[in-house]
């Protein structure tokens, strides 16, 4: 029993000590190119500031106005609002998208190509047809996050419809079980664990996809991504701009651990890999 304690707490430190040592090692290799790389100390700021820099100059005063780390949570609150709606629409259309083509091979052949092209499309090379289209406030936002979150949706939802056990599906035929009642009481369930792994890559999408909208749509409410865009046309302003950018890679990692942690209660209780993952 001991020695199974000591492994557990082994596993434990581990999980810890190493994505540290990771970080550290980071950490001096940044420091390291940024001494070395640059022989103007105001260039080097100006161009690639220490981390003790970043959090000095861009993160604080932590209570002021308009610099520090107000203002950039500030911006932040746009963008985890289109966010979250964003994610919201892109797992219902892709729900939705995914049972069409499940229902029927010539939906499924008619559909999917454009779903691998709204996946593979640069957003920036039809930001004029979004502009023309949708404006250039809450909408396109929207319509941006929504295009790069939902192949996910899709395709793993779609994986889990078409997944289920064939001996099943035999019984509800033997049992002369309608389309409908097949797909509520048999399909949909056994898809759902394919689904909470397709929305939890789609919240890390979700987060790519409000920040870039962003950099190219700035009327209405400023987004994070704006504020980098700005901070980052000023060499002087460097700093906030990392700033910004980390806050708004701690929001995708956030975001990625909450979407996560929510699918796994939803899953935990029946899913054969959380039962194990439990024992």
């Amino acid at each position: 029993m001991k020695l199974f304690e000591r492994i557990l707490l082994n596993r434990r430190i581990s999980t810890v000590v190493l994505p540290l040592i990771t970080f550290i090692i980071f950490l001096s290799i940044w420091y390291a190119y940024a001494k070395f790389h640059y022989d103007n100390p105001v260039q080097r700021r100006n161009a690639l500031p220490y981390p003790h820099e970043i959090f000095s100059d861009g993160f604080l005063p932590l209570n002021d106005k308009v610099n520090g780390l107000r203002p950039i949570l500030g911006y932040m609150w746009p963008t985890v609002k289109v966010t979250f709606l964003g994610l919201l629409i892109a797992v219902v259309l892709g729900v939705i998208v995914a049972v069409l083509m499940n229902l029927s091979k010539g939906i499924e052949k008619s559909l999917f190509p454009y779903a691998v092209i709204l996946q593979t499309v640069p957003i920036l090379a039809i930001t004029p047809l979004l502009t023309e289209l949708f404006g250039e406030e809450l909408g396109v936002r929207l319509v941006v996050t929504v295009l790069v979150a939902i192949f996910p949706v899709i395709t793993n939802m779609l994986f889990g419809l078409q997944s289920t056990d064939r001996a099943l599906h035999d019984l509800f035929t033997l049992n002369q079980s309608s389309r409908w009642t097949r797909l509520i009481k048999l399909e949909f369930p056994s898809a759902l664990p394919s689904l909470m792994t397709g929305i939890r890559i789609a919240s890390g999408s979700a987060v790519i996809g409000s920040v870039v909208a962003d950099f190219f749509f700035t009327k209405g409410e400023k987004g994070i991504g704006y504020f980098i865009r700005t901070r980052q046309q000023q060499s002087i302003q460097r700093p906030e701009m990392f700033a910004g950018t980390i806050t708004a890679s701690l929001f995708g990692i956030a975001m990625f651990i909450l979407i996560g942690s929510i699918t796994s209660r939803a899953i935990r209780n029946w899913h054969d890999s959380n039962l194990t993952h439990r024992q």
